[in-house]
């Protein structure tokens, strides 16, 4: 009888609340077009409507987001807990992930100063109410959409290539790093080191959901910050750029766009089995 081991499946699956925020870690998660449920409706903003996140504040970090019914709890070292909830009715805006992004709109919540307190800069939270308002630029259908993420609903990493960027890291007298540096939505374990670079352009059934293997991930400053800490450092950048250094950037892990339609959900949950369809 086969184990856990044996075969390519889900070992773990988190979620970001609000883009930049602490992770969450889950057992099993809804799959909506746009992304897993929860992940990454609300964003930070600065005074011109562009999103802050840990490239330039790595305080985000310390935040931590949990939903609740109709909201989110938001806590975070030295500020009080706040319930907040979402902004049904809120005034709108004109929003950017990144100022190079084209603007959509979200809606402002009256956080009563709470963002500004904690980062020490102006800062306000808005939320994404209609997530098919954001298209995704490129390798996607007509009809595909993304929330406040970078630009893919979801990103998938796998262990086994974060265990052989550790032994990079390792013949570099550098300590290993984990995978919370690299923010994915869903860890899998039993692969071949970098076999996902094979999936891409496929299809990739996961449960009972499918998902498109639009394109592998570009890493940015992000991957350096200790997510616990906040802390700064130079790798796994410096290795990235030796050992996976392509045209397109520095690659670890692959973007995904689920495969169900308007008014569909999916679900996967930890332990599914992933299995290449084409």
């Amino acid at each position: 009888m086969c184990v856990e081991t044996c075969r390519v499946h889900v070992a773990a699956l988190h979620t970001y609340p609000i883009k930049g925020c602490h992770q969450l870690d889950h057992d099993a998660a809804a799959v909506e077009p746009w992304g897993l449920v929860d992940d990454r409706r609300w964003m930070v903003i600065d005074p011109d409507g562009v999103g802050i996140t840990q490239r330039t504040v790595p305080l985000l970090t310390q935040l931590h987001a949990v939903p609740s019914a109709g909201g989110l709890v938001l806590s975070a070292p030295g500020a009080p807990t706040l319930d907040i909830a979402a902004p049904h009715d809120g005034p709108k805006e004109l929003v950017r992930v990144f100022s190079s992004k084209p603007a959509v709109l979200a809606r402002v919540t009256d956080d009563t100063g709470w963002f500004e307190r904690f980062l020490g800069r102006p800062a306000r939270l808005v939320w994404l109410g209609d997530p098919t308002v954001r298209p995704i630029a490129t390798h996607a259908l007509a009809g595909d959409r993304v929330s406040f993420a970078d630009g893919y609903p979801i990103l998938l990493t796998n262990a086994a290539s974060l265990a052989s960027l550790g032994d990079w890291l390792l013949e570099d007298g550098d300590e290993p790093v984990p995978m919370t540096r690299f923010r994915p939505n869903i860890v899998v374990a039993g692969a071949e080191p970098w076999a996902e670079d094979k999936w891409l352009g496929g299809r990739l059934r996961i449960g009972g959901t499918v998902f498109r293997a639009a394109k592998s991930c570009t890493r940015c400053v992000v991957t350096t910050i200790d997510q616990e800490t906040g802390e700064t450092g130079r790798q796994p950048l410096r290795a990235l750029g030796r050992h996976r250094r392509f045209d397109n950037g520095l690659l670890f892990g692959i973007n995904l766009i689920p495969d169900v339609g308007a008014g569909e959900n999916g679900h996967i949950r930890v332990g599914d089995e992933l299995l290449p369809l084409s």
